[in-house]
């Protein structure tokens, strides 16, 4: 995924006209003025950080807000998920434990360190958190989700796929829901069940670049090898979109045919899962 890098117009041209009268130092803007001033322009910098998918930059600026404004609760969670998507999750989980202490957290705190634990492959904390988010908010289709994910990690394909079921009841149509779905079932061996959900969460207005090169995937797993390099052309840059083809490319090769054993084995090699699938090279789930 590309990064694109904040830029901050911040230049302001001052021009003095001269007079007859000294300048003092009373005619500047007071410390409290400049406090003041800057702050809106941190938030507003952290905020474009983020939708520029510059993550470490977006937590420098909500660090800062957040020493500023430690019970904030929209800065906390807004520092927590810029720490978890730019690859620190284990300092996300800090930052809400430590701003939560002797407290009892609501649903999106919760919502939101149940995130940070599954980031930090923490599955043992990840999961009774998401429950508990779950029962202070049953019908949070982000909650549910997240704790169909929890399930799909576990390989219990069966509870990930009623979570996602009960997130569409609640928010139909959702992508992020469908996106995980689909690869909930790509997982369990329903491949063409797994392309019909994903061409559906692709179709949505609000469908992520990562949801159709998610479609690439499964479309170069069923064997269409043009379907997903057109998919890659559409959201990539040109060297990783290659990269990503030659990937599509192997997996949509037939298997060539197992040669006979010669000899009977004196010990059987241990069964491979069912439908087992390659790990694609995107994070496989939206969480």
């Amino acid at each position: 995924m590309a990064r694109f890098t904040t830029r901050l117009l911040g230049s302001v041209a001052l021009s003095l006209a001269i007079s007859g009268c000294a300048m003092t130092a009373d005619t500047g803007p007071k410390p409290a003025e400049k406090a003041a001033s800057v702050e809106p322009a941190l938030r507003q910098a952290a905020m474009m950080s983020e939708r520029n998918a510059s993550y470490g930059e977006a937590a420098q600026h909500y660090a800062a807000l957040h020493a500023k404004y430690p019970e904030d609760k929209a800065v906390t969670l807004a520092l927590a998920r810029n720490l978890r998507f730019a690859g620190n999750p284990q300092r996300a989980v800090a930052v809400i434990t430590n701003s939560t202490a002797g407290q009892s957290p609501d649903a999106l705190t919760l919502l939101e360190l149940g995130k940070d634990y599954l980031a930090a492959d923490q599955l043992n904390l990840a999961k009774p958190t998401l429950e508990r988010a779950k029962a202070a908010a049953p019908l949070n289709w982000e909650i549910l989700s997240s704790l169909g994910v929890v399930y799909d990690y576990e390989g219990d394909y069966g509870k990930a796929q009623q979570q996602y079921d009960a997130a569409l009841f609640a928010d139909p149509e959702n992508p992020t829901v469908l996106n995980n779905k689909a690869l909930s079932l790509a997982q369990q061996g329903r491949l063409d069940e797994a392309v019909s959900i994903m061409k559906l969460a692709t179709d949505q207005p609000s469908a992520s670049a990562q949801a159709r090169q998610n479609l690439a995937l499964l479309m170069a797993l069923k064997g269409d090898a043009e379907a997903a390099e057109r998919l890659a052309r559409k959201d990539l840059p040109p060297a990783i979109a290659e990269a990503n083809i030659e990937y599509y490319r192997s997996l949509a090769k037939p298997e060539a045919p197992a040669k006979p054993a010669q000899k009977p084995r004196a010990k059987p090699a241990a069964p491979a899962m069912e439908e087992d699938l390659p790990p694609p090279p995107p994070p496989p789930l939206d969480y």
